[in-house]
């Protein structure tokens, strides 16, 4: 049987006059501004030219552009051989799906179609669920198979917080940067979202508390120093907290060797290579931090691979769980034999 296995993941502008675009379409995104289209497209249009300065700045760091498309592929490349390596009769094939910019989905869809699949897999590269991410990406796909007449068997691996692999992932990387370290803190660091968002029901935070609670316990280092606080703050609403830049500030004056965690990306972009590498390392140097380490993201780390791979291959096997859930959030497709809820 052949099946096609969508990766989805934000995207980012190629070249620096794509910037303000690329902020366009992501402040578009309903599940980002919760405005009518007559409200929203003004406003994204406002927000967009305003934070393009400060964004080009940003991408200049990174040579111009976002390396988020050629680090996908890399994964998709990894997954696909992953994938097709077993003794499955299966075939499968990886196509990649941005939100914000090229490929978009409805790009995708025609060389899905040429492809031929009786199946696809939506596969989200955001571990966590939250409606601005998985939720909005899933939304759109399914909008434009429903505008091409497109109907075709779909599973949807939603989310992904406590899988073991995925928690072997990190557990391994973050050793890796702490086993001869003394006297450091370990900063799990994830975007934030507005409060509100989680008191809607979004599982978001607490997929990401589930995701540390389980590689801290992975760890087994005796007293271990860390903390989860969310970055990425803007806009003049309440974040959910804390805040990592106040984490950093904190830890930094009183001599920790600050040990950085990217826990809900698992890619490298600006969030990981400007804002934890260059300001949040700059932030920690001018509050007397002598030593500063990031672990890696994930990328294409053997674990996360054979992560979604196990995840997609036996997603049959997996069962509702209710007590998996944070109390009154139900899982966010509200399947009743649910893939995202069978984390062990």
């Amino acid at each position: 049987m052949k099946k096609a296995v969508i990766l989805f993941n934000l995207g980012g502008p190629d070249k620096l006059e794509n910037v303000e675009p690329f902020l366009f379409n992501l402040f578009n995104d309903p599940a980002i501004l919760n405005l009518p289209a007559f409200f929203r497209y003004p406003l994204a249009k406002l927000i967009s030219n305003r934070r393009a300065p400060i964004a080009k700045k940003i991408y200049e760091e990174l040579g111009g552009s976002s390396p988020i498309l050629k680090l996908t592929e890399e994964q998709s490349s990894a997954l696909e051989k992953k994938l097709n390596h077993g003794q499955s009769k299966d075939e499968y094939k990886c196509f990649i799906v941005m939100r914000c910019w090229h490929p978009r989905a409805n790009e995708v869809i025609k060389e899905i179609k040429s492809y031929g699949p009786e199946e696809i897999v939506l596969m989200p590269l955001y571990p966590q669920y939250s409606a601005a991410t998985s939720g909005s990406s899933i939304k759109e796909w399914k909008d434009v198979c429903k505008k091409n007449n497109y109907n075709i068997k779909t599973s949807i691996i939603c989310c992904y917080p406590t899988d073991k692999n995925f928690i072997n992932a990190h557990t391994k990387e973050i050793i890796k940067k702490i086993k001869n370290l003394k006297n450091y803190k370990l900063i799990f660091s994830a975007h934030g979202l507005p409060e509100k968002n989680i008191k809607k029901g979004d599982p978001y935070q607490w997929q990401v508390e589930q995701s540390v609670k389980k590689i801290v316990e992975s760890l087994k280092v005796e007293n271990l120093d860390w903390i989860l606080s969310y970055q990425s703050r803007v806009g003049p609403l309440k974040w959910i907290g804390p805040s990592t830049d106040d984490i950093i500030i904190k830890n930094s004056k009183i001599g920790k060797h600050i040990v950085l965690v990217p826990i809900a990306f698992v890619s490298e972009h600006s969030e990981t290579l400007v804002e934890l590498d260059i300001e949040y390392k700059k932030l920690a140097d001018d509050n007397g931090c002598k030593n500063y380490t990031r672990v890696p993201a994930l990328g294409v780390n053997e674990d996360f691979i054979y992560a979604m791979s196990e995840l997609i291959t036996k997603k049959e096997d997996y069962k509702f769980n209710e007590n998996l859930h944070p109390p009154k959030i139900q899982c966010p497709f509200y399947l009743k034999k649910c893939l995202c809820l069978n984390y062990e």
